[in-house]
């Protein structure tokens, strides 16, 4: 992780953070739930095309995230999130960004902060970002089996599941935490 660091980042602590973007909406998300063998519970499914991007980072080590929710994916939308994730790294320290490769992410439009260094996963590797597996918990747990009757009520679902989540800072570490990804001092 230091060799992937710039001169700048040399003695001072080093945050992982772990970034992504979820669609969430109208069309929803059927997951798994306990049912009496043989029977086939009914789940609402909608039809119609609505949704809002919920932005997420955590750093596991701190237990704490930076979120934001948008109507669309793009590099402006992503400046924001940039912005939220810098104010809430630890002053004096610098964020290790982990992201994937989405043209949003490695734009040279992006106005990435002095304490935030991108550090872009392999191709095709989704299992390395954990926060594919927070997208998965909050729809099994929060987003899913739903019908939104506006759009307003996405942004409250999206808010609503992220604020939980944060309240739960040890479900945040269990989720998010890898053995390759720790605090270090630069």
């Amino acid at each position: 992780m230091t060799a992937a660091l710039p001169a700048e980042a040399a003695g001072k602590p080093i945050e992982v953070w772990f970034t992504d973007e979820a669609r969430i909406g109208q069309q929803g998300t059927v997951t798994r739930v306990w049912a009496k063998r043989g029977s086939r519970p009914r789940a609402p499914r909608d039809r119609r095309y609505e949704w809002a991007y919920l932005f997420g980072a955590f750093c596991p080590e701190r237990s704490t995230g930076a979120a934001v929710i948008m109507p669309e994916v793009n590099i402006e939308a992503m400046n924001q999130h940039l912005a939220e994730i810098s104010r809430r790294v630890s002053p004096g320290a610098i964020a290790a960004l982990v992201l994937d490769g989405a043209g949003w992410h490695t734009s040279p439009r992006l106005q990435v902060s002095d304490n935030i260094i991108l550090l872009p996963l392999p191709a095709y590797a989704p299992e390395l970002n954990p926060m594919e597996n927070v997208w998965e918990y909050l729809r099994a747990n929060f987003l899913s089996h739903q019908v939104w009757e506006a759009y307003e009520a996405i942004l409250d679902a999206c808010q609503s599941a992220w604020n939980t989540l944060m309240q739960m800072p040890g479900r945040v570490a269990s989720i998010t935490r890898r053995p390759w990804a720790r605090y270090v001092t630069g």
